[in-house]
């Protein structure tokens, strides 16, 4: 009886396998099909118009996120083909022209882009005045100044990477149609260097799907417009560079990543190369030289709104903090400082920084895994109020695929909820939803492997020219 249960369970397990090859072997259909499934669903988040909306886009998102995982599972396990390549990188592009003509709703930042690079043309520094100053009265209209926020009380927030960005955008065209055109234009660029990433070390190409499919990536810089997507531009460059030893290039291109966005600083000690000064010197010299031209307002003008954003979103109370405003919600019977929590913060990355570099070697580069761990770190750390500060993690996915990132980067969009239920606790209950899974997930992953983020990437010993 027991053979014939162990005969039958293998039968079964043989068809099982069957079956999956038979279905992998029509992985481009299935893939064209959740394409087109994925497509029809951004056609209908375009009903969407404001916050009223978010309950409803929600639950696209979560089909959305549906289909995208599916087509990560066939993706990952179908054979690697130049065809399924040109399908991931067609429907890519439909998926962001779908979203390219119409009005951004889940966000309003790109009035901001286009206001600084018409501040730029005329001549102004955009850290000096906020724009409801008089000086600026004469740069007002009534399509893009009335839709800015904080026009009454904040200076421009953004380094100066991004403020060249805008001005060069804008003298083009001063529509958010054209600044999302060049926000899908960097991704183009990341895309290409993901790409390029991915041949080199004998990985399928088509895994690019993994950023190029992902709804963060569309619905945040095709739908929304977000600078997030120049400062992944310049992170993919500085992960190819970095893959061919151009230490002078992954210097220049992290620091053009850290001028769009600060987040990326933290990505220095995965990209350095122990014993090497060439790399720091040039992200040193990059900042330094990009900030000269705006320093007319002083060092501290050249920050804009950075301090006042911290107080408004609730860096300098702690309550952004998802560990932070848990612990301080329990029954200890002391409170906890923010300053403790960023000592803490700061030690964290500094061990992992240290980690980092006493596990270099020459035989084995596998940066990539240790830039996702560090970033992945930092972002739960500060744990942001906004779904678009998680997309700067989706590049590294192509090479490292991590179930926790994937389901941190998707769950990132019920802080749209934000919008709806917004109280210190409502906040930390729907980050509560986004993390606490996540630390779940890695728990789990830490089960089934010593190493955490293990990477898929294969040793090498020399990188290529």
């Amino acid at each position: 009886m027991g053979e014939i249960l162990f005969t039958g369970s293998r039968a079964m397990k043989s068809i099982r396998a069957t079956m999956l090859v038979s279905l992998l072997k029509r992985s481009n259909l299935l893939l064209i099909v959740l394409g087109c499934a994925s497509l029809t669903v951004y056609l209908w988040s375009l009903r969407a118009h404001s916050s009223t909306d978010i309950l409803w886009f929600l639950k696209l998102v979560l089909i959305e996120s549906g289909l995208f995982i599916a087509a990560c599972w066939v993706t990952l396990r179908a054979q690697a083909t130049r065809s399924m390549f040109f399908i991931v990188i067609i429907f890519a592009a439909l998926f962001r022209l779908s979203l390219l003509f119409a009005p951004p709703y889940l966000s309003d930042d790109i009035y901001r882009y286009i206001w600084d690079g018409r501040v730029q043309a005329a001549g102004i520094n955009p850290y000096r005045y906020i724009p409801a100053e008089p000086e600026l009265a004469n740069l007002r209209d009534d399509k893009i100044y009335p839709r800015i926020n904080h026009r009454d009380n904040a200076h421009t927030i953004y380094p100066p990477v991004a403020e060249g960005v805008w001005f060069l955008t804008t003298r083009i065209s001063e529509s958010v149609t054209w600044m999302k055109a060049t926000m899908i234009l960097f991704e183009a660029i990341a895309i290409w260097a993901i790409a390029k990433l991915l041949a080199s070390f004998g990985l399928p190409r088509q895994r690019i799907l993994l950023y190029a499919w992902h709804p963060l990536a569309v619905w945040e810089f095709a739908g929304s417009g977000h600078v997030d997507a120049i400062a992944i531009a310049f992170i993919c460059l500085a992960l190819l560079a970095r893959r061919r030893n151009a230490e002078v290039a992954t210097g220049l291109a992290l620091a053009s990543a850290t001028l769009v966005k600060l987040f990326p600083i933290v990505l220095l000690p995965a990209l350095y190369k122990r014993g090497s000064w060439k790399m720091p010197l040039v992200w040193v010299l990059t900042i330094a030289v990009a900030y000269l031209p705006y320093l007319g307002v002083g060092a501290r003008g050249v920050l804009g709104y950075l301090p006042g954003y911290a107080q408004e979103r609730g860096i300098l109370s702690g309550e952004q903090f998802f560990l932070l405003a848990a612990v301080r919600r329990l029954p200890l019977g002391f409170h906890i400082p923010t300053s403790v929590f960023v000592v803490f913060a700061i030690l964290i990355l500094a061990l992992l920084t240290v980690w980092m570099l006493r596990r270099q070697t020459a035989a084995h580069e596998n940066y990539v895994a240790k830039a996702l761990l560090i970033a992945t770190a930092f972002t739960v750390l500060l744990s942001p109020d906004f779904p678009w500060y998680f997309a700067w993690l989706l590049p590294f996915l192509c090479l490292v695929p991590s179930v926790p990132v994937i389901y941190l980067t998707l769950s990132s969009f019920l802080l749209y909820l934000t919008w709806i239920y917004w109280t210190d606790d409502q906040a930390l209950r729907i980050k509560a939803a986004i993390f606490v899974p996540f630390f779940f997930l890695v728990a789990i992953s830490l089960l089934r492997s010593r190493e955490k983020f293990k990477t898929t990437i294969p040793a090498v010993k020399n990188a290529p020219s």
